[in-house]
């Protein structure tokens, strides 16, 4: 896989909590940001595939949207163990997590991905808690992911899946206007840091309240393609209010120096992992007052550009 790779020095825990702090406690009537010891996420409500998010801590970036837009790319597909293969992760133990499109050419059609794998034993031995959302007969469908594969993009944050110090947040009752609690975290993170990178990767459960989420529908009919601008990608895809609670799975970055790697700067995938076809890519809340959060993050040490479009089209996504 075509990769490069870029050593980061990112502040310390400490300094990226005390970043945090202001932005959510104006955004939200209660809300504390501390360094912890991280508990066993395997355990409910978190239900990742590894123990903690310490060790050899790495964050990816793999295809882009430019491989949806404005036609996809239906080539551009990607195996999990390939991805930490590229990322230079230990064969014999380790995790993924994070934010993607599904396994097309697997299940059938297009869907939302929310990686969650670990392996051990020179990557023979793979844990899948890897979840999917997709519109099936006009309706949401989440369950588990039947593969280790995902297409055209996806965001992933990889370490050892160690216990060890993490950034630990909660929040409850939204008193500002930013809906989103991960596009306020790396809004403060970019206004903290600047230019100097801050990749933060890890796991949040909306405990109460209800948020708006999309999941892609399966691929337009070649005659609908190419999408020409943004409004008609955005109508294309499918919105939802979904009730808590909900485990999110998020990547994101404080910057991207001169756009050259063309990240995205958040990616956030979630799914109810309790039967609920509850699930999809993030917005944010629709209930301010009722909403709840805990999460727990980890900083990357180096960052993988990997399988990068040669077109970056996000800011005409975004307009």
């Amino acid at each position: 896989m075509q990769t490069q790779s870029i050593a980061l020095s990112p502040p310390t825990l400490t300094e990226i909590a005390a970043a945090l702090q202001s932005p959510l406690a104006a955004n939200y009537a209660h809300a504390t940001v501390k360094v912890v010891h991280c508990p066993d996420l395997r355990a409910a409500p978190f239900h990742l595939a590894t123990a903690g998010l310490s060790g050899a801590e790495k964050i990816s970036d793999v295809g882009g949207e430019p491989n949806l837009f404005p036609t996809p790319r239906l080539e551009c597909k990607y195996n999990l163990l390939d991805i930490a293969r590229a990322m230079e992760m230990s064969p014999d133990g380790g995790g993924l997590l994070g934010a993607g499109a599904g396994p097309f050419h697997v299940v059938g059609r297009n869907c939302e991905l929310v990686p969650n794998i670990a392996w051990s034993a020179g990557f023979q031995n793979a844990t899948n808690g890897t979840y999917l959302a997709q519109i099936k007969q006009g309706l949401p469908r989440v369950e588990k992911s039947p593969s280790l594969d995902c297409a055209l993009m996806i965001n992933l944050y990889g370490s050892l899946g160690q216990p060890g110090p993490v950034v630990k947040l909660t929040a409850r009752g939204r008193v500002g206007a930013e809906k989103s609690i991960t596009e306020l975290m790396q809004k403060a993170l970019a206004g903290a840091f600047g230019e100097r990178m801050v990749s933060l990767g890890g796991v949040f459960v909306v405990k109460k309240g209800k948020s708006k989420y999309h999941i892609m529908p399966d691929f337009p009919p070649k005659d609908e393609l190419p999408f020409k601008n943004a409004k008609q990608l955005n109508n294309w895809l499918t919105y939802h209010d979904f009730e808590a609670p909900v485990v999110c799975l998020s990547v994101l970055h404080s910057a991207d120096p001169g756009k050259k790697l063309g990240l995205r700067m958040e990616h956030t995938h979630c799914a109810s992992m309790d039967g609920r076809n509850v699930g999809g890519h993030y917005h944010g809340d629709i209930d301010g007052e009722e909403v709840e959060y805990e999460g727990y993050f980890n900083v990357a040490k180096t960052l993988y550009r990997i399988e990068k479009p040669e077109v970056t089209l996000e800011r005409d996504l975004h307009e």
